[in-house]
C-alpha cells in the first residue's frame, strides 16, 4: 500500500523558514517523481514543486523560485521541501503526492495519484 506522510508544518513569522518532510512507503521510491502542492480553503490545489527521483530534476512554481528547495533522500524514502523567506501568502495546507508519469512533466494535481494527509503551514505578518 502506497503511503505518504507529511510533517514539519507549523506557525512561523514572515521571513522565517520551515522544512517539510514527505515520508514514503509501499512503492519503489527511486523510480517515482514526487510533487508538493498547497491548498487554501476555497481555492484550487496549486503545484509548488516536483522532483524526479530517477534523475534528480526539479520543477518550481514561479512564486516560490529562489525561496523553496525540493530534495530527496533515497535511502530514507523521504522528500523534503525547504521553505525560506516565507510570506503570509504561503499560508496553506501542504501535501505531497506521487506523479502518475514518474517524472515532473506536469504539476497539475490531476496528474498525481497517491496523496498524503497534509501539513498546515501558517505564516504570520
Amino acid at each position: 500500500e502506497v503511503q505518504l506522510v507529511e510533517s514539519g508544518g507549523g506557525l512561523v513569522q514572515a521571513g522565517g523558514s520551515l522544512r517539510l518532510s514527505c515520508a514514503a512507503s509501499g512503492f519503489t521510491f527511486d523510480g517515482y517523481a514526487i510533487g508538493w502542492f498547497r491548498r487554501v480553503p476555497g481555492k484550487k490545489r496549486e503545484g509548488v514543486s516536483c522532483i524526479s527521483n530517477r534523475d534528480g530534476r526539479t520543477v518550481y512554481e514561479d512564486s516560490v523560485k529562489g525561496r523553496f528547495t525540493i530534495s530527496a533522500d533515497i535511502a530514507k524514502n523521504t522528500v523534503y521541501l525547504q521553505m525560506n523567506s516565507l510570506k503570509p501568502e504561503d499560508t496553506a495546507s501542504y501535501y505531497c503526492a506521487t506523479s502518475l508519469y514518474n517524472d515532473c512533466r506536469s504539476t497539475m494535481a490531476d496528474d498525481f495519484g497517491s496523496w498524503g494527509q497534509g501539513t498546515q503551514v501558517t505564516v504570520s505578518s
